[in-house]
């Protein structure tokens, strides 16, 4: 039976709002770490800490900015694509890279702990979200390139991104989009 709880009823309505529709103000440096406080409380299997933030400023978004519309062409992607996923860094009012940083454990498989760095993604929107700012998980092309990612982000070699999280203001709030059918997606084993 639900009864009525503030939080369960978040998590039953959230929605992450568009990237594209975030402006500034962002949150500052202290409502930033209490964002990151509240995302680093997720699973996380013998307290390995997989994972760390990368708080990208905004000369940083612009350099990123231009080094995608350098790797867009070498890596064959559609000029648009390119120049939208650029737009996107040079527009946001602020990025948070989570990046999934593995380490070898007895105790947690690597897929555990890039799943434990996931987390890290989803708890950071919600606090976001909850906290009244708009919010969007992003990976995008550039995610994927280990030139960006080395070269643009200082990522290591078994270092990957689990995601880019946008954060601003957001005054309109998206329409509800259709949710999956827990029926059709649901089996019960019970023996």
């Amino acid at each position: 039976m639900h009864q009525t709880n503030p939080v369960l009823d978040f998590l039953l309505t959230r929605r992450s709002r568009p990237a594209a529709a975030l402006t500034a103000p962002a949150p500052d440096a202290a409502a930033l770490e209490v964002l990151m406080t509240a995302a680093a409380r997720v699973p996380d299997h013998g307290a390995l800490v997989p994972w760390r933030f990368l708080v990208i400023g905004p000369a940083a978004r612009a350099r990123l900015s231009n080094l995608i519309r350098e790797r867009g062409p070498v890596l064959g992607i559609d000029p648009a694509k390119v120049e939208k996923s650029a737009m996107s860094w040079q527009n946001a009012p602020m990025i948070v890279g989570v990046v999934s940083a593995p380490v070898p454990s007895e105790k947690a498989p690597e897929l555990e702990q890039v799943l434990s760095a996931g987390a890290v993604c989803a708890a950071l929107v919600n606090a976001a979200l909850a906290s009244g700012w708009g919010a969007a998980w992003i990976t995008g092309w550039a995610a994927f390139d280990r030139t960006f990612l080395e070269d643009g982000l200082g990522l290591q070699p078994g270092e990957q991104i689990a995601g880019f999280v946008h954060i601003g203001t957001c005054e309109t709030a998206p329409a509800e989009r259709p949710r999956p059918d827990l029926a059709a997606i649901t089996q019960h084993l019970d023996v």
